[in-house]
């Protein structure tokens, strides 16, 4: 299975079946609408040619209809895409990928709070705070869970 970005769809379609009501000139390739990531009316702008949009208050922003549909349906890229139509099936065989505890963003998201701790756990050290048991403990459960997830998305 692979991507088709000639399959995504036409932009004033798409955002116009999100509910959304572009205005604007009849000769603008911006358009106006609301922004449903902050609830703002009219202060979101959409590219009628190439889908990109952006909120001028939130500062939301994508470069096209799948940008979007990831942003707002809360979806990893293939399952957008193939909401959206444009992954399609290219008649080769693919490996089965093993399954992971997290989704890819999800585990940005832990490995970003673990290394966070580990950090500040250093920079008392530094300073000649000794650590406690109970901080020693907690690095150790954030060493794991990082060398978890390396292991599960190497």
């Amino acid at each position: 299975m692979t991507f088709d970005r000639n399959r995504l769809p036409d932009p004033t379609t798409y955002f116009q079946n999100q509910g959304l009501t572009l205005k604007g000139p009849r000769s603008a390739k911006w358009k106006t609408t609301a922004c449903n990531f902050h609830g703002g009316s009219d202060s979101m702008r959409v590219h009628l040619a190439t889908g990109a949009w952006v909120c001028m208050s939130c500062c939301e922003k994508g470069g096209d209809v799948l940008a979007y549909e990831i942003k707002a349906g809360g979806r990893e890229f293939v399952d957008a895409a193939k909401a959206l139509g444009c992954w399609v099936d290219d008649g080769r065989l693919h490996a089965p990928t093993k399954p992971t505890p997290l989704s890819p963003r999800l585990a940005l998201s832990v490995v970003a709070f673990e290394s966070t701790l580990a950090a500040v756990a250093a920079g008392n050290v530094a300073h000649g705070v000794a650590l406690s048991d109970a901080d020693r403990a907690r690095l150790m459960v954030a060493a794991n869970r990082i060398n978890r997830l390396v292991e599960a998305f190497a």
